[in-house]
């Protein structure tokens, strides 16, 4: 089920947002500790879903500040009026069990709550049979996640007892515990019916959870896919994969995973069934340790961006590769040559998975490729594993004539430092073609300089949607069609378009 808080301050805005919420909601959760003065009659009486009262303490994460008496007595009086669920905290339950026992009580059933704003500890087994002494109708364990292993305790948690349990994740790092919660078993989950009106962090618009992870559709056989990397918040791919999950009848999801540790991580990976991820900054070259078996295009880059669970076994590939080369080659008139870079001049900015990718399919096709990084170091070494040549980014001048395309293979000018450039503007020449592989903003600040001073340029787009295409073949077969997913990109991206179009070079 999935449970919307009511979280006004006052009962004009608590009564229209449970209108609101009745349209897309299982259960409703009337937050009394919000609501100024709350009339709970009324409330009651305006209700079309199950409601859950709950009137939460400022020492567990509400907003009531009245004396514990007076915060009893209004759950007391919810259940007077046949709330459908109560909420209280494991440590005041024992104010309310006679009452929900007693003959005046026919229908509440009751929740008890144990809640963790800090951490997500290793006892939660133990925290579980303390609670369950309670003889409550439902038990909730939420606890705040501080990495993303954290969600994969309460996934064992709620795999180890079948009992009605509401278990998730609070934080940025816990929404992966939120959106499963079909497929990690527990009762219910929480959304809010807008920005604001959350009631605990890491809380998801009810909205993208039924449009972007179709949760109506989610149950326990559904095959799971994200992104690993950090940050992934920036990234339109859950956009763009769910979508074509949907309009090509896969019965499957695709979640970001925001992952500190890869070690940690790819040790849970297999556990709750991942079928596939993309491989996005920084671990594309240090998920390799942690596959199976690797393709050998992606063993001759040394970088991997996609993986594929094979019964069992995972599979490391690189659709980055051949999408650069194809968005790069589309830069230039078609000719009658077949291979438009060959001992083209190529400027590559960055030294991580993406420029590796990049810079093997580059010389694969005869381009002439030196590798500019701040790392001189870094640099050094992949020039040496590409054999091509190597700079300082210090010494690097991009007036230099010698060359015929900038590229842009790190993330300096993503979303949300979007003002930034790896290089200045005043050294690029109108010769130049530039390709920023970045697609978040469309427009980074190195393309606004480059097409000031007459540059000809392409964003990351095209890239990201040719290996995204690839990637999904890889998972399921199919090929979709690129025009789909870029209209799902511009909606993404810009909320609409009335008219979408390829990249023009």
């Amino acid at each position: 089920m999935i449970c919307i808080p009511i979280t006004a301050n006052n009962m004009e805005n608590a009564l229209q947002d449970m209108t609101e919420a009745s349209k897309v909601a299982d259960v409703i959760e009337l937050r009394l500790d919000y609501i100024q003065n709350p009339n709970l009659e009324l409330l009651l009486k305006n209700r079309t879903k199950p409601i859950i009262a709950t009137n939460r303490p400022v020492r567990e994460g509400g907003k009531y500040t009245g004396s514990e008496e007076e915060r009893i007595s209004l759950l007391k009086q919810a259940i007077q009026m046949q709330v459908e669920y109560v909420d209280i905290e494991h440590d005041s339950v024992q104010y309310i069990k006679k009452f929900l026992s007693s003959p005046v009580n026919n229908k509440t059933k009751c929740i008890v709550s144990y809640h963790d704003f800090h951490n997500t500890p290793d006892t939660l087994t133990g925290i579980y049979q303390k609670l369950s002494q309670c003889k409550t109708d439902i038990i909730k364990i939420v606890t705040y996640a501080n990495d993303i292993t954290d969600n994969f305790k309460i996934y064992r948690l709620l795999q180890t007892f079948k009992t009605p349990i509401i278990s998730f994740c609070m934080g940025d790092y816990g929404i992966i515990s939120r959106i499963l919660y079909k497929k990690f078993g527990s009762f219910l989950t929480f959304a809010s019916l807008g920005k604001g009106k959350e009631s605990a962090p890491g809380q998801i618009n009810i909205h993208e959870l039924l449009d972007v992870y179709q949760l109506r559709k989610q149950d326990s056989n559904t095959a799971i896919y994200g992104l690993i990397g950090n940050p992934v918040s920036h990234s339109i791919s859950p956009a763009i994969h769910n979508t074509l999950f949907q309009a090509m009848n896969f019965h499957s999801v695709y979640i970001p995973f925001r992952v500190n540790n890869i070690s940690a991580f790819m040790k849970e990976f297999k556990g709750i069934g991942i079928k596939g991820c993309s491989i996005t900054i920084p671990y594309k070259e240090s998920v390799i340790k942690y596959v199976d078996e690797i393709d050998p295009l992606a063993k001759k880059i040394g970088a991997v961006n996609t993986i594929v669970n094979q019964n069992g076994r995972l599979v490391g590939y690189n659709t980055d590769c051949a999408a650069a080369i194809k968005t790069l080659k589309n830069m230039f008139p078609v000719s009658s040559e077949d291979n438009h870079l060959k001992d083209k001049n190529i400027a590559l900015l960055g030294a991580g998975g993406v420029a590796r990718s990049i810079a093997f399919g580059l010389k694969e096709v005869g381009a002439k490729v030196t590798i500019i990084n701040r790392n001189y170091l870094r640099a050094q070494s992949l020039a040496q594993d590409v054999g091509c040549a190597a700079e300082d980014l210090s010494r690097f001048q991009t007036d230099d004539m010698k060359w015929d395309i900038l590229i842009n293979a790190t993330p300096v000018g993503m979303h949300p430092s979007v003002n930034e450039t790896p290089i200045n503007k005043n050294s690029l020449q109108a010769k130049v073609h530039v390709f920023d592989t970045i697609y978040n903003p469309l427009e980074t600040k190195l393309l606004q300089d480059a097409k000031a001073r007459g540059c000809k340029v392409a964003n990351g787009l095209p890239m990201f949607l040719y290996q995204a295409a690839a990637q999904f073949s890889l998972w399921t077969g199919k090929i979709p069609p690129y025009e789909l997913l870029e209209k799902i990109a511009y909606k993404k991206l810009f909320g609409g378009v009335t008219e979408v179009t390829h990249n023009k070079y």
